[in-house]
């Protein structure tokens, strides 16, 4: 992979050095093809070429009974391009002139003029052309060491060892290309493999990916670094989740299948023709059926509300709701149960009346499974205080205990779903829902929930629901 990523690389480095060479040749040598073949002035300002000026001087020169003059204007467009003139008959012989060098011959043969034109024979600075206007013609000379003129001969046998030339160029180019693409492609693609193996070992579910954040792609392995670290804790969370659930499954499974025994028991019992039970035992039996039967009921119950609140699928019924009354009627329930008509649990309150729009059902549920869970996790002694209280931002319900407390380990999880006491008593054993219901029904009415404790010296539970 990695060295597919960097052939990959090298390859598109040496097409495009091609390309762009092969492009930049293509387009030097049309745009001098244009300027040579239809004298459009691609590499130059925009006054004319030499060649141009040679050729369009003509308009300056008058012919009348085989004599030649040159107009002013002309003259002055001499002196401006820093150029002379002489102007031959067929003959050759010079018949006027302006500017020119006096070292000049005043005769040409053919040869000569071939001559003065191929090469710079008058000096350095001069380079000479040749115009034609009705049968006579001239040699300028422009005196600019801007302008030059060369002479290229060419043999066709030489062609193809020109192609050789270029291509071995070319292959030079290539080579240059291939090894600052192999230095570059290098330091490029280091980060990107790092960053692929990270990939794949998230991908392989190795948390461990620890890169330090550097160079171009610093952000990217700092984010890398981040999602290793949330996929691990969350990697940690499922483990510790699908513990709970297992461990949660089995004492579920156990609470529920005690119960289910002395229903199918008694169940037995009075449909058993052979045992002559009498109206009080059948009785007795169709309560123990009833109760047991309300707790089975209490733990699907629970099943399903949590199911519902942890999809956010609840909808809730809220209405106007005396709270004061809603919790007054939350102890005086709790103290009506026979298993806990010997509780001491005291309600405190300074008015009568505490409006609030909530769901009645679930608020009330919410509130008597944590005075349960006090019952459930201290002493029969166990003195438990409700109270309620407001204030013109806010609406508090507090309910404390002097019990004995919950060590830092089990607070830390007070409100994981499946998760029991450790000192969970015989007397409510309970789904194990309890307390997580109650944090997402107080949540849902846009409330918090904080628990303090101490071993030895009880628990306080703060409701807190903004009235804004």
């Amino acid at each position: 992979m990695k060295w597919r990523l960097t052939g990959e690389y090298l390859v598109s480095a040496v097409i495009i050095v091609i390309l762009v060479i092969l492009i930049n040749m293509f387009m030097v040598l049309s745009l001098l093809i244009i300027q040579v073949r239809f004298d459009i002035p691609i590499f130059q300002d925009n006054e004319p070429s030499a060649e141009q000026f040679t050729r369009e001087f003509q308009s300056y020169l008058t012919v009348e009974n085989h004599d030649v003059q040159i107009d002013q204007d002309g003259k002055k467009a001499l002196t401006d391009q820093n150029a002379w003139i002489q102007v031959l008959d067929e003959n050759g012989q010079v018949i006027t002139g302006y500017r020119e060098p006096e070292t000049l011959p005043q005769h040409y043969t053919p040869a000569d003029i071939i001559q003065h034109y191929k090469y710079q024979e008058v000096d350095a600075q001069t380079t000479v052309f040749v115009g034609e206007k009705a049968g006579y013609s001239y040699l300028m000379g422009m005196e600019n060491p801007d302008i030059n003129r060369f002479v290229l001969t060419s043999d066709n046998r030489n062609i193809f060892q020109g192609i050789k030339v270029f291509l071995g160029i070319l292959v030079i180019d290539i080579i240059v290309a291939l090894l600052i693409g192999y230095i570059f492609s290098t330091r490029l693609m280091k980060p990107i493999n790092r960053v692929i193996d990270g990939i794949k070992q998230l991908a392989n579910k190795d948390y461990s990916v620890d890169y330090r954040p550097n160079g171009v792609y610093k952000k990217v392995f700092y984010n890398m670094n981040i999602l290793s670290r949330q996929l691990k804790a969350n990697e940690r969370a499922r483990e510790k989740t699908e513990q709970m659930r297992e461990e949660w499954l089995a004492n579920i499974s156990h609470d529920i299948k005690t119960p289910l025994s002395s229903i199918k028991g008694y169940a037995e019992l009075m449909k058993d023709p052979d045992y002559n039970i009498s109206l009080e035992e059948m009785n007795e039996y169709a309560g123990i059926i009833e109760q047991k039967s309300a707790y089975i009921k209490d733990v699907m119950d629970d099943l399903h509300l949590t199911t519902k609140l942890k999809n956010n699928t609840l909808v809730l019924n809220k209405q106007e709701t005396n709270m004061v009354a809603l919790l007054r009627n939350c102890v005086i329930d709790i103290l009506n149960d026979p298993q806990y008509v010997n509780a001491h649990i005291a309600f405190h309150v300074k008015q009568d009346h505490i409006p609030m729009k909530v769901d009645q059902t679930l608020i009330k549920r919410a509130i008597n499974n944590l005075i349960y869970n006090a019952l459930v996790h201290n002493t029969e002694k166990v003195n438990i205080d409700v109270s309620i209280k407001v204030d013109e931002h806010h609406l508090s319900i507090q309910i404390n205990d002097d019990g004995n407390g919950i060590d830092q380990t089990e607070l830390d999880r007070i409100f994981d779903r499946y998760y029991r006491g450790t000192n969970t008593g015989e007397r409510h054993k309970g789904s194990g829902l309890g307390m997580a219901i109650a944090k997402d029904v107080i949540e849902e009415h846009q409330g918090e929930i904080t628990v303090v404790s101490e071993v030895g010296k009880g628990t306080e539970i703060m409701i807190n629901f903004n009235l804004q």
